[in-house]
């Protein structure tokens, strides 16, 4: 089963690589773009949908405004990429965030950062994927209802991507970006032309009549109508996310690393305005209408929609308009729009192992998490982001307005810190130069990040006052736990350390006054013998042999061919009346320390060595047992010995060729 497993790693995610080939994993800009902006060039696929259908619960008239919610995004946008240029320089390690909080504003700061980041990062896998099973299933309706599952499939296959090794993943991710770039702006063009010239067909949705919800019946008027537009605004605030995955993702760039993730990071925002300000302009003008309930909301001629009626994404209902259902651009800009979202989530698949391996070396996460795999990815934390996804995918049924409540909460938590970091990194910095152009540089940077700040705190507030009830307070409960967790694991590491530390008083050469060995004895069997030959040989003070009478007549056999092969060790039957193996043997042990507390006890446990899965279902299940509890003596040693049966031959061999 070990052979079979191996030879199945080989292939899904390739030969091991050496650790000089980490330099040849680094990226140059044409490949870092697709690979750390899909994130949020993708979000001009749900960040429009979720204007629109929060807008909508205002009616139609309320739905004419989304550019401007659009417009407000932008500028934070805008603001967020100027602000994380400045981070970038500053912090080039790939801490990101967490560095910065960490180091200017403590040690509680940097973990809350940390948690907000790792919950964010899960969150938009989960959306990511959600999202393109939907578009998936709008372009084939057959699909639709099973979105949840699709979704689970394009995690697992993008964990096996990954796996494989971060450059490899974006050369695989590069072209499939770089053309949804092309056909989202391209679809801006033609269908800005079309507008001009006055041939800008009207959306399919445009025709329905949207039924406000109770509470918005006035319109956006009042504090109701103010308190949907800031929700709006915090739904469509998703097209932030993404922008800190640059500030994380530093070490991966290729030198000068500062310098090309900060160009990056312009790429990043202006493509992503652009993009989402062509969407809204479209969706406005061709007059998509998206609800969240369309059998309630929608009404045509007065009457419900019909039975079995499925909504479509805006940017499927734009193509749609703009080239035709059927066309060959609308199944192309569909199946882009799809691809991207999948890639999308590649950004926390760069993002997520990085910052794990991070609070690994220091200590908040298991130190597994903190080591590179066979191809230099880290490959834990790629597994670990997996998992965490598909979770959220199935438990909220891969609904997407579902689970965007969650998002983005993390996102700006870390964003605001961050940015109060750096306000504080600058401060000290000020101080210690006294040449006047460095001077106004640092006050340059430091003025930027002050705005950053003061907007990024702005939304922060909004995004928690408008969706805590539709769900960010779950979101906040996984960043408090994790807080928890986190600082529970570094100080177990820390009580460990202290535990097993050497006194300056401790002497490396002081030794037990004897050596008891205890031999386990089932059958008397080559594996036997040989365990007896090492032990013999270790030359300790007393050596015992024991076996457990389970069974009377196998007891007495064993015993009889102990004294024919003449052994010269005495062989001791310990009683078993409830026929137990471990607890005798537990209870032998512990009187021999009880005996002779400063005595060394070894526990010579013959074993086999199987070459098939199945095999070590059926041998060392008793070892294994009697090992596990042994291990928690004081002063008891555990010395296992191997005896290779024919078929592990086989898989060293086997083994030997991969």
């Amino acid at each position: 089963m070990l052979t079979f497993l191996n030879a199945l790693k080989r292939v899904v995610v390739g030969r091991p690589f050496r650790n000089d080939r980490l330099a040849h994993t680094l990226l140059p800009k044409r490949i870092a773009l697709p690979i750390f902006a899909s994130d949020a060039l993708s979000s001009v696929a749900y960040a429009p949908d979720e204007i629109l259908l929060t807008l909508a619960l205002a009616g139609a008239a309320a739905v004419t405004i989304s550019p401007l919610v659009g417009l407000a995004v932008m500028i934070v946008l805008i603001t967020v990429v100027a602000s994380y240029r400045q981070n970038v320089h500053a912090y080039p390690s790939g801490g990101g965030d967490y560095e910065i909080a960490n180091t200017n504003l403590g040690k509680s700061a940097g973990l809350t950062v940390a948690s907000a980041l790792l919950v964010d990062y899960v969150l938009t896998v989960a959306v990511s994927m959600s999202s393109a099973a939907n578009y998936l299933t709008s372009a084939i309706p057959g699909l639709h209802g099973t979105q949840a599952w699709i979704a689970v499939i394009g995690v697992v296959v993008l964990a096996l991507v990954n796996l494989r090794g971060i450059k490899e993943a974006g050369s695989v991710f590069a072209v499939p970006t770089y053309i949804f770039m092309v056909c989202i702006l391209g679809m801006t063009a033609v269908g800005i032309f079309q507008a001009i010239t006055g041939n800008l067909a009207r959306a399919p949705s445009a025709a329905f009549e949207i039924v406000p919800v109770p509470e918005y019946e006035q319109g956006i008027v009042g504090l109701a109508g103010a308190f949907l537009l800031l929700r709006a605004f915090s739904s469509g605030a998703a097209a932030l996310t993404g922008v800190e995955a640059i500030s994380n993702g530093v070490p991966n760039f290729r030198k000068p690393k500062s310098k090309n993730a900060a160009t990056t990071l312009l790429l990043l925002g202006a493509i992503a305005a652009a993009m989402l300000a062509g969407i809204l302009y479209l969706a406005n003008a061709t007059g998509v209408h998206i609800v969240q309930d369309p059998a309630k909301e929608f009404l045509v001629n007065g009457q419900p929609l019909p039975e079995g009626y499925v909504q479509n994404p805006a940017i499927s209902q734009i193509a749609q308009t703009i080239f035709g259902a059927g066309s060959i651009p609308f199944f192309i800009i569909v199946a882009a729009t799809g691809v991207i979202l999948v890639f999308a989530s590649n950004t926390a698949f760069n993002g997520f192992p990085v910052l794990a391996s991070i609070l690994a070396q220091d200590g908040y996460l298991p130190r597994q998490l903190r080591t590179r795999g066979d191809r230099l990815a880290y490959s834990n934390g790629v597994l670990a982001l997996a998992v965490g996804a598909i979770i959220l995918i199935i438990a909220f049924n891969a609904d997407v307005t579902k689970l965007i409540q969650l998002y983005i909460v993390g996102v700006f938590i870390s964003f605001t810190a961050s940015q109060l970091g750096m306000i504080r990194h600058w401060g000290r910095a000020l101080k210690l130069v006294k040449d006047r152009p460095a001077k106004l540089r640092i006050i340059k940077s430091r003025t930027i990040n002050t705005i950053g700040f003061l907007m990024t705190l702005t939304v922060l507030v909004i995004v928690l006052i408008t969706k805590f009830e539709q769900g960010a307070w779950i979101a906040l409960l996984a960043m408090a736990v994790l807080f928890l967790v986190m600082g529970s694991i570094q100080r177990h590491y820390n009580n460990v350390a202290r535990e097993l530390a050497v006194d300056e008083d401790a002497s490396p050469r002081a030794l037990p006054t004897r050596v008891h060995a205890v031999l386990l004895v089932s059958h008397v069997r080559k594996p036997v013998l040989r365990a007896l030959a090492f032990a013999r040989a270790s030359r300790p003070s007393q050596l015992d042999a024991i076996t457990v009478d389970i069974d009377s007549e196998e007891t007495e056999k064993t015993v009889e061919t102990w004294e024919k092969l003449e052994i010269p060790v005495p062989l001791t039957v310990l009683a078993s009346p409830y026929r137990e193996t471990v607890t005798p043997i537990m209870e032998y042990v512990k009187n021999i320390r009880r005996d002779s507390p400063r005595d060394l006890v070894v526990v010579y446990i013959p074993e086999y060595v199987v070459g098939k899965w199945w095999e070590q279902l059926v041998h060392n299940q008793t070892a294994l047992r009697i090992k596990t509890r042994l291990h928690f003596e004081p002063g008891v040693m555990v010395a296992s010995v191997p005896w290779q049966l024919a078929s592990s031959e086989a898989a060293r061999r086997s083994q030997e060729l991969l």
